[in-house]
């Protein structure tokens, strides 16, 4: 059978979806502005419409979808602070009393992981952990071939451990996560306060708004300040994820997200800082990666890795 599964990536501001073959080639693609369906219905339907009118439909055997706060074993999305649809929404039964085929539902980084392993850097490893560096940090861990959900499907959540005393308000409510540094919003939140500190003359004071993109942009350049910055970020990612390490004894660990991908140097300095921090016994072991993913319809293949996953098992 020529298998081809529909991935879809539901986030806060887009939903991407397209149909996806067992090599990763995207034969359909297209994406829908989530902020403007009021329900979930109505953007199933739109999707299903979508699909209709283009004469896909009988080509799907499943659908694997992303989403934030989504949960593997219940099928629902719960409580996510960033889609407009409040509480508990039931994707998982929506999707399959419309479409009438076998879906799964997981967050987005966790199809991020999946996505490596079948499409991307991972494809021939059984134990390696995924990082997702954007506005927050996100993770999804693979041991033995398997990705851990834990005993009621929110395992993984490495973006909120804590890494900093009395740091950083987090948007889930405690003070010092990974994500307030890590994240390119963190990234950007170390510029204002290492700004009022840094001594150096910076082509990023001149910016009219500043991002992770254009602190990476002004590091490659040569500026001291941005390095700085960068370099802050990577130490506080290295030995948080040399803490990780201790967790499953991962093969690699592989970046993902726009600043992990720009700075060419930047996945060396990590596994420095790491390398640093690690027990003895794990030391020089343990690689730090640059997505596989990164150059393709990323968000879409990972949530279509995770049904893909489903027939592999078979």
């Amino acid at each position: 059978m020529d298998l081809k599964v529909l991935g879809i990536d539901i986030g806060g501001t887009t939903t991407a979806f397209g149909i996806v073959g067992e090599n990763g080639e995207v034969s359909f693609a297209s994406n829908l502005p989530t902020k403007s369906f009021h329900s979930p219905e109505i953007l199933v339907e739109r999707i299903y419409q979508e699909l209709s009118e283009n004469n896909l439909l009988s080509e799907i055997n499943g659908i694997g979808i992303g989403a934030p706060n989504g949960n593997f074993f219940s099928g629902n999305i719960e409580f996510a602070p960033n889609l407009k649809w409040e509480g508990v929404i039931p994707l998982v039964k929506l999707f399959e009393d419309k479409f009438k085929i076998k879906t799964c539902l997981t967050n987005d980084a966790n199809a991020a992981a999946i996505g490596e392993m079948i499409f991307g850097v991972a494809k021939n490893m059984k134990d390696f952990i995924s990082i997702t560096l954007g506005t927050g940090v996100g993770s999804g861990i693979i041991s033995n071939g398997k990705l851990i959900y834990g005993h009621d499907g929110f395992a993984g959540e490495l973006g909120h451990i804590k890494v900093k005393d009395n740091g950083r308000l987090c948007g889930c409510g405690r003070y010092g996560c990974l994500e307030m540094y890590c994240s390119s919003t963190g990234v950007v939140r170390t510029f204002f306060e290492l700004n009022s500190l840094n001594k150096n003359i910076s082509s990023l004071q001149c910016e009219e708004k500043i991002s992770a993109k254009s602190i990476f942009e002004h590091a490659q350049k040569g500026d001291v300040f941005a390095n700085e910055i960068i370099d802050f970020t990577a130490q506080i990612l290295g030995e948080s994820l040399a803490n990780f390490v201790c967790y499953t004894s991962p093969e690699a660990f592989i970046l993902f997200g726009g600043y992990a991908q720009n700075e060419s140097n930047f996945c060396k300095l990590v596994k420095h800082y790491m390398e640093e921090n690690l027990l003895k016994i794990y030391k020089n072991k343990i690689k730090v990666l640059k997505s596989g993913l990164h150059d393709k319809n990323a968000a879409v293949l990972g949530a279509a890795a995770l049904i893909m996953e489903k027939y592999n098992e078979k």
